[in-house]
């Protein structure tokens, strides 16, 4: 496994229970059994795990490497019954749904941590806890431990585990305890931020799909394979600049401080900063550049054109810095697929973002629900 210097003692014993079979849940399992822990993951529909629940291994290649039998729970009930720490590893199309049925379960103790972070699904749940009397740390990542993809049902080929995670808590009171958690189970890989909002500005995720998926699509519906990081070409490489700017711009009117696109290239990827293009095209010559997707059904834009994207442009306008460019991608992609992927995004309009201030949901951020309870504790 790679970066073994920065694997947590076995001396922490831990069960964490993943919400999702994917790619991200099991590269996630692969991870935390390969240190001698206990994953339990628990598939919302059941399909994801069938194979594994059959007995067969989870046959993890690449930055993680090895056999393993993480355990099946039945439903989100038995999941949270069985584990001290809880992480929601599912689509941000999934989130609201799954943090519905563990809502119930969540109990005060555990730690909840989000692989990654969308749209301030952690203040729906802080919302949803605070309803039963329950504060518990919810950790926001600003993007997932591992990445990979899944090849069959029991298989998971990890590209890459990163030496740098963002994250932070709600409430921030508990964030001593969130962050040590998610440095126990996973390795000191994790660098706390200032809040959920620079959480929101972090996942790089959205900004950079726009740019890949925008100029691949015609890839994308053909089903053809191709190489991701070969084809972020000059003038792909260039857009997702101009769309970093955006996103830096916004941080900055908040006073926050976040990752460059820059820096999440070299810090995940490993490669010497360089323009995005070239970074890019030096991930692929090093057979870790990935590869696009082969549909048009894909969470570069299924997921993070609603969730991501619409995000952003909710925040630049509450900032006054517009971001232009994101929401030329949410509009020109709702044209490609005929759908409104504005109005498909059911964890912001929870919050009523159009009628709520700046400082407000700052506030909410930093304090989550149930805030005055938590201070009591």
């Amino acid at each position: 496994m790679t970066s073994a210097g920065m694997v947590p003692s076995k001396a922490y014993h831990v069960t964490v229970g993943i919400v999702g079979a994917g790619a991200i849940a099991l590269g996630a399992a692969a991870l935390i059994e390969s240190t001698g822990r206990r994953a339990i993951l628990w598939s919302p529909s059941g399909e994801g795990t069938r194979s594994l629940a059959s007995g067969e291994p989870l046959v993890a290649t690449g930055a993680v490497e090895g056999e393993f039998r993480p355990g099946i729970a039945s439903s989100a009930e038995d999941l949270a019954r069985q584990s001290d720490v809880l992480m929601i590893a599912v689509p941000a199309y999934g989130h609201r749904s799954v943090m519905d049925a563990i809502a119930p379960h969540v109990h005060s103790g555990q730690t909840v941590l989000i692989s990654s972070h969308a749209s301030f699904g952690a203040l729906y749940l802080s919302r949803r806890l605070a309803a039963r009397g329950v504060i518990v740390p919810v950790v926001a990542w600003g993007t997932t431990v591992t990445t990979g993809r899944r090849p069959g049902p029991a298989e998971v080929s990890v590209n890459t585990v990163r030496s740098k995670v963002d994250c932070c808590t709600v409430p921030a009171t508990r964030g001593a305890g969130g962050l040590a958690v998610c440095r126990a189970v996973f390795g000191d890989r994790f660098v706390e931020r200032d809040g959920l909002l620079a959480i929101a500005l972090s996942n790089l995720n959205p900004q950079n799909h726009l740019g890949i998926a925008l100029g691949n699509m015609t890839r994308m519906e053909h089903g053809e394979h191709w190489g991701q990081g070969l084809n972020v070409t000059p003038n792909v490489g260039r857009l997702l600049e101009a769309l970093d700017r955006e996103r830096l711009s916004i941080a900055e009117a908040l006073g926050l401080s976040v990752r460059t696109i820059f820096d999440h290239f070299h810090l995940s990827f490993h490669v010497p900063v360089d323009s995005v293009s070239a970074m890019n095209q030096q991930m692929h010559r090093e057979g870790r550049g990935g590869v696009g997707p082969a549909t048009a059904d894909s969470r570069y834009v299924t997921e993070d054109v609603p969730y991501g994207l619409v995000a952003t442009v909710e925040l630049g306008r509450m900032t006054g810095r517009p971001a232009v460019l994101h929401d030329a991608g949410v509009q020109i992609f709702s044209a490609m697929y005929g759908r409104d992927f504005r109005s498909e995004n059911d964890l912001l309009a929870t919050l009523d973002l159009d009628v709520m201030s700046l400082d407000a949901l700052q506030t909410l951020s930093r304090e989550g629900y149930g805030a005055q309870s938590d201070a009591e504790r």
